[in-house]
């Protein structure tokens, strides 16, 4: 493994196009952030917790803020497509590295199979008799044809996808105001909140279970940091779409879902198993003329979106594996357009996952979610530990963004993850499957590591 050192690090990964602008970066968040998480993994949560899943969102929120700090700060100095895999090797050591780069790999390839698995929910809408199967296969030929272009043409097409689902939920948000405050009709109100158990119905312990799912939401604030390494001015975009970022967010997941509660009772919004989502059964249960299909509509555009971005930065970490020789070098081989298209074949596996899961059981998103989080969770705590030594090893000085108040939200942060894990081993099911596979996963890479270093 070489290029242990910044400048290093930056030659290695060198002919990637620096041709993502800082509108472009800010939407490449928000499309990984806005997808499942929020119009299908928010029913889950809300099932969890009832209206205390407000809470979870803030905790969630809070945690997010946190890791975007530190992120900002370390993608600014050193902006590579390898991103907090390339810092955890230079500030940690390269064995972290390794385990960083190959388990969010791993993680993304997990998620395009979970937004692959929505997207197949979302056209039974319309096409009851489609085979989810058949609709991954379908979503997944066109997302890997958009992700071999020009890095320029995947960020206007990941713009627009997002911006539909921005004005979509601002237009829901407005809607969903006007029935609560009875703008135009009588006034629906927050009587909601206490039926069915009141605001907390299953207390701090389902506020925590929502957490866990909230977390979820918030996974791809990170894709700023990767994409950084694209970006025509990083100095300047990154700390501007992170900031701009996390604030969309809050107001985006909070707002909407406290509308959601407040127009539909939290017992009929939230869902045990997902195969609508929440948005979707708010317009189709007041019985608005075609409203249901256009959110239904939004919704596949937001998982399109989420999936697009996944693929984008799987491929990227695999091009930084592969030329840091920690991958096969063909991986790192760019195409005519300046991209990694065999990274990004290779990074496809997810849809042929997902189209598998989807046959074997009717549960597949929840457990595509469950796996893939316990990868989000420990490339948050990851890049959190790694943000304390990244300040040992080079202080502040000279430093063109600081994280601010640092250290006390990453300690915070690093608390909160790790309440999380917590509350995965106890609460079984599908989360505790999460952790054994999760740790198990976390040894062989470790392993294969170490016998790589042995010959």
């Amino acid at each position: 493994m070489d290029g242990t050192t910044q400048s290093g690090a930056r030659q290695r990964e060198a002919g990637l196009e620096r041709g993502l602008t800082r509108r472009q970066l800010t939407m490449i968040g928000i499309g990984g952030a806005i997808g499942t998480g929020l119009f299908m993994g928010s029913g889950l949560a809300i099932g969890y917790a009832g209206p205390g899943v407000l809470l979870s969102y803030l905790l969630a929120a809070v945690i997010s803020l946190a890791v975007m700090f530190s992120l900002a700060e370390m993608a600014v100095l050193n902006p590579t497509a390898g991103s907090f895999g390339t810092h955890a090797e230079l500030y940690i050591s390269p064995l972290a590295g390794w385990i960083a780069r190959w388990t969010y790999w791993a993680e993304m390839v997990i998620l395009i199979g979970s937004e692959a698995v929505a997207v197949g929910h979302y056209l039974s809408f319309w096409l009851p008799g489609l085979p989810v199967w058949l609709s991954i296969l379908l979503s997944g030929g066109g997302i890997l044809f958009v992700n071999m272009r020009a890095v320029g043409s995947f960020g206007t097409v990941e713009y627009w996808l997002s911006a539909i689902k921005v004005a979509a939920i601002l237009a829901f948000i407005l809607l969903g105001l006007g029935m609560v405050l009875g703008v135009g009709t009588p006034a629906i109100g927050l009587s909601n909140y206490m039926v069915d158990g009141g605001p907390l119905p299953f207390g701090m312990k389902g506020v925590w279970m929502g957490a866990m799912i909230a977390i979820f939401s918030f996974f791809g604030i990170e894709m700023i940091a990767v994409a950084a390494g694209e970006a025509d001015d990083p100095g300047k975009a990154v700390p501007h779409a992170m900031r701009t970022l996390l604030v969309r967010l809050c107001l985006f997941y909070l707002l909407s879902i406290a509308i959601i509660l407040a127009i539909v009772p939290w017992s009929s919004s939230g869902a045990a198993v997902v195969d609508q989502s929440p948005f979707v059964k708010v317009f189709a249960g007041f019985g608005i003329v075609g409203a249901a299909s256009v959110m239904n509509f939004v919704v596949l555009c937001a998982a399109l979106s989420a999936m697009n971005s996944s693929l984008y930065m799987a491929s990227r970490m695999l091009f930084s594996l592969a030329r840091a020789g920690d991958a096969p070098a063909s991986f790192g081989v760019l195409n005519g357009a300046a991209v990694p298209a065999r990274a990004a074949l290779v990074s496809g596996l997810g849809i042929l996952i997902a189209a598998a899961v989807a046959l074997l059981s009717p549960r597949a998103f929840e457990y595509m979610l469950g796996i893939a989080l316990f990868g989000g969770l420990f490339t948050w705590m990851l890049i959190l530990v790694t943000h304390f030594r990244f300040r040992r090893r080079v202080g502040t000085e000279g430093l063109a963004y600081r994280a601010p108040f640092f250290p006390v939200p990453q300690c915070i942060g690093l608390a909160g993850l790790l309440a999380i894990v917590a509350a995965m081993l106890v609460s079984g099911g599908i989360w505790r499957i999460s952790v054994a596979i999760g740790v198990p996963w976390l040894l062989l890479v470790a392993l294969l590591f170490l016998l790589r270093k042995a010959r």
